[in-house]
């Protein structure tokens, strides 16, 4: 009765592990069919536990269905653009109103550029 009463209890834990587990196997797929299939069976599980996290979650997957599945074929991040952004986000924070939008963009290329190291070393002494 105690195991049992502490399955109950770690119930959504359960499910939470088994959709990440899920969800981790369906991204290192390259077959799209394959990849439906399995995001088609993450979204019934959530949608099983009543719980109104995982509705939320089958209901975003749902959403962007056509989108997940087309990461088995073509396998392409925007981890590059969110930097970007980011970076000029913290730019405009940190000007507190910068005097025209000219100044802005400039500043906005100059801290995108590579820094310039003086005199690089070519190599490590100790290699």
């Amino acid at each position: 009765a105690k195991y049992n009463e502490l399955l109950k209890q770690n119930e959504l834990l359960f499910t939470l592990d088994l959709v990440k587990e899920k969800v981790l196997q369906a991204y290192k797929m390259t077959d799209e069919t394959k990849m439906a299939i399995e995001i088609g069976n993450i979204i019934e599980i959530c949608q099983a536990t009543n719980n109104e996290h995982f509705i939320w979650f089958s209901q975003l997957l749902n959403n962007h269905f056509e989108g997940i599945i087309a990461h088995a074929t073509y396998k392409i991040s925007s981890g590059k653009i969110e930097g970007i952004n980011q970076k000029i986000k913290t730019i405009r924070r940190h000007g507190y109103g910068y005097p025209d939008d000219e100044y802005f963009f400039l500043k906005v290329i100059d801290a995108s550029r590579k820094k310039y190291i003086r005199n690089q070393r070519s190599h490590k002494i100790n290699d």
